[in-house]
């Protein structure tokens, strides 16, 4: 397959580009300025409305994963403008380009995230699972629906609903293994809040998957089969770096140093079921919290 993926430097895309080019794919790259592109990449710039449009002709997949990083830096109202646009602007851009190809993609693998559930303590979602309520589940809501114009095309668009990315190159893991490791973790907050992880390796996975299948299409959570509160991750990741876990970070210590962030990111409860992706058949690789914590650390 000829596939484009944007956000190719980022955690997820500097891991599935190889991937995608050690399984015989055509990859090219979608970059944005001040980047100086190389031979066969394609410029865009979605704040500005910019993209080049007659270079997207002919593609078979779109890996659609650029986007703001969402965990660096306060959440300022200017941080929180340059998720939200990022992310909208972005797709929305995308998506419109892609409707008026004459040589359409086939599908269009859009990233989001399970933040679209909100905070639900306890409660188990799926994909068939109304929208939450926040920051994040907003700014959700309204990457997917930027995504509109190219199904209404005919290209077979999938919300690729990821959960907390587990790599140590990376995201919400490599932000703990400095403490932990020098055995000044802890739960945060008081703990109950779930946590849908999902390593890395299936991540890879499950966008390999989702390309390779035909009858996968709306969204799709991209999370292990084995939720886990932040109590037996703390445990989990602990016990595989041999150290203690007695240093709790309190909810209003996390609210001090990270104000909305805090809730949405540390405190927030979202307990999701990859529904969709165990009726299409993909095989985990991992789904106990320590045997993956193991495998990506060598524990």
């Amino acid at each position: 397959m000829k596939i484009l993926i944007t956000g190719s430097h980022g955690l997820v895309g500097s891991a599935l580009m190889p991937a995608l080019e050690n399984t015989g794919h055509k990859v090219i790259r979608m970059i944005r300025p001040p980047m100086k592109p190389e031979e066969k990449e394609i410029l865009w710039n979605p704040l500005e409305g910019f993209i080049e449009k007659e270079k997207l002709e002919g593609f078979d997949a779109i890996v659609h994963l650029a986007g703001e990083n969402i965990s660096t830096g306060r959440w300022t109202v200017e941080k929180k403008g340059r998720i939200r646009d990022s992310r909208v602007k972005g797709t929305r851009l995308l998506a419109e380009t892609l409707a008026g190809l004459k040589a359409k993609p086939k599908i269009l693998a859009s990233a989001s995230a399970i933040g679209f559930y909100g905070s639900r303590g306890r409660e188990v979602m799926n994909e068939k699972s109304s929208p939450g309520s926040g920051f994040l589940a907003e700014t959700c809501v309204e990457c997917e629906a930027a995504a509109e114009p190219a199904r209404q095309a005919g290209i077979n668009v999938v919300h690729l609903r990821f959960g907390i990315i587990l790599s140590p190159k990376g995201g919400a893991l490599a932000k703990m293994l400095p403490p932990f490791k020098l055995g000044l973790g802890g739960k945060i907050g008081n703990g109950n809040q779930y946590m849908s992880w999902i390593s890395m390796s299936d991540v890879v996975g499950a966008v390999l998957h989702v390309l390779k299948s035909k009858e996968l299409n709306e969204p799709l959570n991209i999370v292990s089969q084995n939720p886990v509160t932040n109590f037996e991750f703390t445990k989990a990741l602990g016990k595989v770096l041999s150290r203690p876990t007695v240093f709790p970070l309190p909810t209003f210590a996390a609210r001090f140093a990270l104000g909305e962030m805090a809730d949405e990111l540390l405190l927030s409860s979202t307990r999701v079921e990859p529904s969709r992706l165990k009726a299409a058949g993909y095989a985990f690789q991992h789904n106990n919290i320590e045997e993956a914590l193991r495998s990506m650390l060598g524990g």
